[in-house]
């Protein structure tokens, strides 16, 4: 699993670390959250980050068809991706890649670079529950996400937009939903709540990182993208879902989280700020 990571160092040069966190599906997050551990230790200046997968092969897909993980949808293999949805029945693999450039302030501000968004805080937990199933009600999703705020010095009632991990399982995407809740309780209807896998698939290894460019890129437009496969978003998720269309963000200064779960009960949650 470090090679390509190994092969992306080479690449750039780099000396102050090379690292290939293996955690499911929160992989690609949990990246991002060492780069940012990396920075603030003063161990680097500047970090490649992100995560990337390439897994459409038989044993795979087998292996999650055994697990009844994938959507059976096979009528409308557009549509089958559709987190959050009443009629979710379970995930579409995706392949895919997604990278930040995450450093110092100090060391953006050098090298005079547009900044498209500030990584301010993460948190990791383990749910210790089940190998493929969240933790009831979401509760080690909830530590992770309110770990991040803690750690970024954002109140709950600051965050205006979430990037759900919403692979489309049943059960997943309830678990996630009930975190959320957890967490935001009074103001979750504030938050425009995307759900992109509906227009990827889940990447897998990847998804974390890929849903933090969006995240990114989310802040810096002031929209929260859409979910594009969604018709009617399950009554038990009781969230501000942004549907088919694009939310426009309100005005002022803008803070969000996205949410990574993995298989084996990986949890990892990154906060972010505007450049403002």
């Amino acid at each position: 699993p470090n090679h390509p990571a190994a092969e992306v160092g080479l690449m750039v040069g780099a000396k102050g670390g090379v690292h290939a966190p293996v955690s499911a599906c929160a992989s690609g997050a949990e990246a991002l959250a060492q780069a940012l551990g990396m920075i603030r230790d003063g161990r680097a200046d500047i970090v490649v980050a992100g995560g990337a997968e390439a897994a459409l092969h038989p044993l795979a897909l087998a292996g999650f068809a055994r697990l009844r993980a994938l959507s059976r949808r096979h009528d409308d293999p557009k549509g089958a991706s559709r987190p959050f949805d009443a009629d979710r029945d379970g995930f579409v693999m995706g392949e895919g890649a997604g990278m930040l450039v995450v450093e110092s302030a100090r060391h953006a501000a050098d090298r005079a670079a547009r900044v498209h968004g500030r990584l301010t805080g993460a948190g990791i937990t383990n749910d210790s529950h089940h190998v493929a199933q969240p933790a009831p009600g979401g509760t080690g999703c909830a530590a992770a996400v309110d770990a991040a705020l803690r750690d970024a010095g954002l109140l709950p009632e600051q965050i205006r937009h979430v990037n759900a991990h919403a692979t489309s399982t049943p059960l997943g995407d309830l678990g996630e939903a009930q975190a959320l809740h957890s967490v935001f309780a009074g103001t979750a209807d504030d938050i425009a709540v995307s759900a992109t896998k509906g227009a990827f698939g889940h990447t897998l290894g990847a998804a974390g990182a890929i849903e933090a460019v969006l995240t990114v890129l989310a802040l810096r437009d002031r929209t929260a993208p859409p979910a594009c496969s969604l018709e009617r978003v399950d009554p038990e998720i009781r969230l501000n879902v942004v549907g088919r269309d694009p939310v426009a963000l309100p005005a002022g200064p803008l803070a969000a989280v996205t949410t990574s779960m993995g298989f084996g009960g990986h949890n990892v949650a990154l906060a972010f700020a505007d450049a403002s």
